[in-house]
């Protein structure tokens, strides 16, 4: 997969490409990661990206030359198509199951914003999925595209050593993730649950199970729209139909 992220601020992303799976990610050619510059493509002395907005108020507006002429450049480096991704707080919300979707793509193309925004007409010509990693306000895109980056890596085939780790982590089954332990067996007095260190498999599959479901009821009930039918229960129905 290629990643493109059109940004001013490139070195931001040094940290997240240089540690952990997508560092690895890279190293295995599974993914590529792109960094331009916006302000490279400004036309005056300045370097001027921004400007006031029409009709007054606070702040500055990322004008459309920029973004539209660096967006032409990156595009035109490598014919594969990628998909146009604006990261704006007023997106739709980005979960697992949209990461799972982007996974598929071979390219994606991220642009990340700053100010107050962005010129309407960028999201009118360019038509972009426009993306939002919450309900806050950040200074720019530049963290919302990092957070999509790290959640595509990890479903791309090969970016990680247990492929069955994606299946069981919060949100990919629709439930969050069950309590999870390991040593010593006791720790200032809290102990290992007893069901985990039974080797009793089917038993520890449904105390997984029902502790998922506790804590998703508990903490993300609005999670839960169908809880008796939910992914994590049919697949873990599934893996003990096959051990049967």
């Amino acid at each position: 997969m290629r990643i493109d992220v059109l940004t001013l601020f490139p070195e931001a992303f040094e940290t997240i490409l240089n540690i952990s799976i997508v560092q690895r990610a890279r190293q295995k050619g599974l993914l590529q990661v792109v960094l331009t510059n916006i302000r490279d493509f400004a036309l005056d002395n300045y370097r001027s990206i921004d400007d006031k907005p029409y009709g007054g108020g606070p702040g500055m507006v990322m004008m459309c030359q920029p973004i539209f002429d660096c967006l032409q450049h990156v595009e035109a480096v490598d014919p594969l198509k990628g998909r146009r991704i604006l990261l704006t707080p007023q997106g739709q919300p980005f979960t697992q199951s949209l990461a799972g979707e982007l996974a598929q793509d071979e390219r994606l193309i991220l642009i990340s914003g700053r100010y107050e925004g962005f010129d309407e007409r960028i999201r009118i010509a360019l038509k972009p999925l426009e993306l939002s990693i919450g309900d806050y306000v950040l200074s720019g895109g530049e963290i919302p595209a990092m957070v999509i980056i790290d959640a595509v890596t990890r479903l791309l085939p090969g970016a990680l050593g247990d492929e069955t780790s994606v299946e069981q982590e919060s949100f990919t089954a629709g439930l969050l993730e069950y309590p999870q332990y390991t040593r010593p067996e006791v720790f200032r007095g809290l102990r290992v649950p007893e069901v985990l260190l039974s080797g009793h498999h089917a038993n520890i599959r449904d105390w997984r199970l029902q502790q998922a479901r506790q804590r998703t009821a508990q903490r993300r009930p609005d999670l839960l729209v169908e809880p008796s039918n939910s992914k994590q229960e049919k697949q873990s129905d599934s893996q003990h139909d096959r051990k049967s």
